[in-house]
């Protein structure tokens, strides 16, 4: 059997998250169509005939303003250490912009002084592009990088997802398989409650929003077939705790509702959830809070 560690990286809003959860056949990551949704290192174990795959999945690479932005950058980059075989990940939709060969050119600097392991390219979405309009995509991204394998896919449907897999089985070696047969991730069942929470504002709320709330589980109890949990979501100015709460309390209404059944499902029982909305300023910027919303050590 084969075992190696993939670190997926790229820009935000590319699909490194479904890629994770399509590997795993399990959701473990959260998604959405706002940038810099994943704000920490996770990791999803995928099993396979031939061995393990254990997935690290990264916050997205960009130029970081707040202090929990570098933290994130620090984060992705530091994957680069740890994995066996590296999978950038694209959109095929568009040819390279600045911001994109940016992101190109942070991976392999890391890369180049400190990792010998091969780089995929992973150009993603293809299930929604003419293949005429992907092979300028390819070529343009061909001349960025030094990589070891270019693969079209679809994180979303699958497509030649098991090819990225043998591909990457053909660059590690034959080891004991590091997890359990049953095991796929390392988050908490605490942390996934607080990452679906905040992925459930996420779809709820306006485009400036997302990058100023953070969620924290403050109580998680189980008691045979019940889960209770309590959380707090926080936010950094009044305005946005009204826009999270909405009119009469209908939006914070939805969004427990949303994430309550979809924690109901994960777990495989009831789920009584209870949220609550603070204002805590500047919390991006605050070290004794990165810590406490479990963003820095």
């Amino acid at each position: 059997m084969k075992f190696g560690t993939m670190a997926i990286l790229g820009c935000s809003n590319v699909g490194k998250s479904t890629l994770v959860n399509t590997l795993v056949h399990q959701k473990i990551a959260i998604v959405s169509d706002k940038p810099q949704t994943t704000r920490s290192r996770i990791l999803g174990v995928a099993h396979f005939p031939q061995g393990q795959l254990a997935l690290l999945d990264t916050p997205g690479l960009h130029r970081p303003w707040h202090r929990l932005n570098k933290l994130m950058v620090r984060t992705a980059l530091d994957a680069i250490d740890d994995a066996d075989v590296l999978a950038v990940m694209v959109d095929g939709r568009n040819l390279p912009s600045p911001v994109d060969r940016f992101v190109v050119d942070q991976i392999f600097s890391r890369h180049g002084r400190s990792s010998a392991a091969p780089v995929f390219l992973l150009v993603n979405k293809i299930d929604v592009i003419p293949k005429p309009h992907v092979l300028p995509v390819i070529e343009a991204y061909r001349q960025l990088g030094d990589w070891t394998e270019i693969i079209p896919v679809s994180a979303k449907t699958g497509l030649n997802v098991d090819r990225l897999a043998s591909l990457v089985f053909d660059r590690v070696v034959e080891r004991e398989d590091a997890f359990d047969e049953d095991f796929v991730t390392d988050q908490s069942w605490r942390h996934l409650a607080a990452e679906t929470i905040r992925e459930k504002v996420i779809e709820s709320t306006k485009a400036e929003l997302p990058y100023a709330v953070a969620v924290m589980v403050d109580e998680f109890q189980e008691q045979g077939r019940v889960t209770a949990i309590a959380a707090t979501i926080f936010v950094e100015k009044p305005g946005q705790k009204a826009i999270v709460i909405g009119k009469a309390g209908e939006r914070l209404k939805a969004i427990g509702t949303a994430a309550r059944l979809e924690l109901a499902q994960a777990l495989a029982c009831k789920v009584f959830l209870k949220l609550h909305v603070k204002v805590k300023s500047a919390w991006r910027d605050d070290d004794h809070w990165l810590v406490e919303l479990g963003y820095a050590t």
